[in-house]
Parts: C-alpha cells; sequence; structure tokens
C-alpha cells in the first residue's frame, strides 16, 4: 500500500467526505481545516459555501477561484413498508453505473450502509437484459425488516446518501481512484493555490471559494460571487478524460497527464478571449502544460459567476477525469499540479492594468 504524503492525505480527506447537494457540511469543514493556514479571513455565504480571503494587495482587483464542494449522489424519499428505501438523484446520475452499488445514507444517529438494489440476470427476460432500468424503479436495501425498523434506526425521508468508495491510489502511483473527484479536486486547487501564495507578494485580493450546490444548478457559484463581487474568476473543475476505449477524440480530445484543460466553450459560458488568452501566455512563459477542450452539455461554476453584477471575466480550468458522476473517478496527479501552478504564476500577474487590458480585450 502506497504511504499517503502531505497532498495525498488532503486529496483523501477531501474526496471521504460527505456532501451532496444542500448537505456540504463536512466537506466545506474539511476544506475549511485545510485552506484557513494560508487565508486571513474565513467567511461563508448564506447558502454555505465557504470563502478564504489572502490579501496581496488590498487595493487591487478581487481574485476569484472557485472549486465546488458538492458531489453527486442521491436524498432519501420514502421508507416502503418492507423497509427498503425510495430516492431521488441530487445531480446528473445515468442508470447503468448505479444498480448494486453500495452507499451511505447520512442520519442524525449516525451512518447506515446500503446498497441500491437489482434483479438476478436469471428472472430477467430476453427484452428486459437489453434495457437500462429507470432510476425510478431503483431502490436502496439497507437490510430492514420494516418500515419501522428503518426509522429505529434514524433513518429518514431528506436524509443524504452518498456513493461509496475508498481512496485508492494505483499500482501507477500518478493514477489516483476517488469518489467526489468532481469536484474536490477543484476544492484542493483552492487549497494549494493559496498555500502556494501565503509567504509571496501578490498585486490582488484572492479567495480560495468552496461553493455549494453546483451539481444542481450552479447554485452556491451564484451567491458567493454575489457576495464577492470579483474582478477576474476562474471555476476550477473536473473535465472530461478523452483517453478510454469508449470515447473517441471527436467527443473528447483531452488526455490524461498532459495538462489542465483550457474550456473554450461549455453549455453555461463562452470563454472570455483576453483571460484564456493571457492564461495560455502564462503557461507559454513558465513551460506548464495544458490542453484545450470544450464541452457541448454541462457547465461549470464559471457560468454563474461571469454573469455577476454587470459581468466578470471568467475561465474554467479543469482536470481531465475517467468516469465522473459514478461511484468512482480517475485523475492524473500530474495534471492537478500543474493546474495548481498554472493559476498561482497567473494570479501573480493580475494587476490592475492586467485586469483592465483582459477586460477591454
Amino acid at each position: 500500500m502506497t504511504k499517503l504524503d502531505e497532498t495525498l492525505t488532503m486529496l483523501k480527506d477531501l474526496t471521504d467526505a460527505k456532501g451532496v447537494p444542500g448537505n456540504e457540511r463536512e466537506a466545506r469543514n474539511v476544506m475549511k481545516r485545510y485552506i484557513e493556514p494560508f487565508a486571513d479571513e474565513i467567511t461563508t455565504d448564506n447558502l454555505g459555501s465557504l470563502i478564504a480571503k489572502k490579501v496581496g494587495d488590498e487595493d487591487g482587483p478581487k481574485i476569484m477561484v472557485a472549486g465546488h464542494l458538492d458531489e453527486v449522489g442521491f436524498m432519501v424519499t420514502q421508507i416502503d413498508k418492507k423497509g427498503f428505501l425510495r430516492f431521488q438523484t441530487v445531480g446528473g446520475w445515468w442508470s447503468q453505473v448505479m444498480l448494486a452499488q453500495r452507499v451511505t445514507i447520512v442520519t442524525d444517529k449516525g451512518e447506515v450502509t446500503g446498497v441500491i438494489g437489482s434483479k438476478p440476470p436469471h428472472i430477467l427476460s430476453p427484452e428486459a437484459r437489453k434495457k437500462a432500468v429507470d432510476i425510478k424503479d431503483m431502490f436502496i436495501d439497507i437490510g430492514a425488516s420494516s418500515r419501522e425498523e428503518v426509522q429505529e434506526w434514524g433513518v429518514k425521508p431528506g436524509d443524504m446518501v452518498v456513493p461509496y468508495f475508498e481512496f485508492t491510489v494505483m499500482n501507477n502511483e500518478k493514477m489516483l481512484l476517488a469518489k467526489a473527484w468532481d469536484n474536490r479536486i477543484g476544492c484542493a486547487i483552492a487549497i494549494d493555490v493559496l498555500k502556494n501564495l501565503k509567504d509571496e507578494k501578490h498585486p490582488n485580493v484572492v479567495y480560495g471559494v468552496g461553493t455549494v450546490q453546483e451539481e444542481v444548478g450552479l447554485r452556491g457559484a451564484r451567491t458567493s460571487a454575489a457576495k464577492i463581487q470579483p474582478d477576474i474568476a476562474f471555476g476550477v473543475d473536473v473535465g472530461i478524460a478523452g483517453d478510454t476505449p469508449c470515447i473517441s477524440e471527436k467527443d473528447a480530445a483531452s488526455k490524461m497527464g498532459e495538462g489542465p484543460q483550457i474550456i473554450l466553450y461549455d453549455a453555461s459560458m463562452v470563454s472570455h478571449k483576453g483571460l484564456r488568452d493571457f492564461v495560455t501566455d502564462t503557461a507559454d512563459e513558465h513551460n506548464i502544460p495544458y490542453q484545450f477542450d470544450s464541452i457541448a452539455g454541462g457547465g461549470t461554476d464559471s457560468g454563474a459567476i461571469h454573469l455577476t453584477a454587470n459581468g466578470v471575466p471568467a475561465l474554467s480550468i479543469t482536470i481531465a477525469t475517467r468516469y465522473i458522476h459514478s461511484h468512482a473517478a480517475m485523475l492524473h496527479r500530474d495534471d492537478y499540479e500543474n493546474a495548481v501552478k498554472l493559476i498561482t504564476e497567473v494570479i501573480k500577474k493580475l494587476d490592475k492594468d492586467a485586469v483592465a487590458n483582459i477586460t477591454f480585450d
């Protein structure tokens, strides 16, 4: 088993934390513990997004680096008389990655283990075997025999249900497998950017933000940006890795290990050209690898942030990740570290003149 260094320990703690949209407290507490030593001030917005402020020049522009705290998961909606749980997805799921997967129900009395129930193939008709099961027909089995027993264990409608998976360093130790990379890796990037700036002069005020409820509509990004009123913003998130057998290059061109992704376009935003050029020029100057990508569906926190007040130049910088929106995803440590390095170097250059030039580019 690989011994975890300081960075891997932080990544494990962040991804192990449970936090679906609307229930981000545990993940927020982990992020706060790691980012607080590098921040001058920690606050939250009224929805629960964490805002860590680091002052370089208090009269300089405000730079927002936002990863979201929430992960895709589920919510208990009903308990039937036999003790099975009905649930609502919270965030986007594809039904084929859900059946027979282990989950954790978080209750006021503690955690309860469950599994998303499935029929054995032996009793399925040939036609049924060819079809995906509708999510509305799925249920969670926690080993209870009645509704009353479920209630005794503390489970009730509204409780959070989280995918279960153990953080794993692969045989290739650059490859990291975990739940909730979407988007605790963005939170980790925000933490390490502030860490890099702790003893550095920078001509601005930096906000490392863990937003809430991104997976259900970029909601915490909207409220935290309204509080901060940034001049420049970076949404840091996962992107699609196009280097597996099931994905063609025309679907997703990026490959793990070849640098952070500069997102040109997604369903929530067209990236700001001036900021995009500033970032790629900085990457070229410091020999930091990067790759361009676009995502026709989906979006990141940048999509909400760039519409704040009279507009905020924004860019999404993402990490190519395999198997997102499932129980386990995989990313490359070099991409993470290069994203931290790139954003740090960009922030060092973002003074008033640079921001003015970007804004009116």
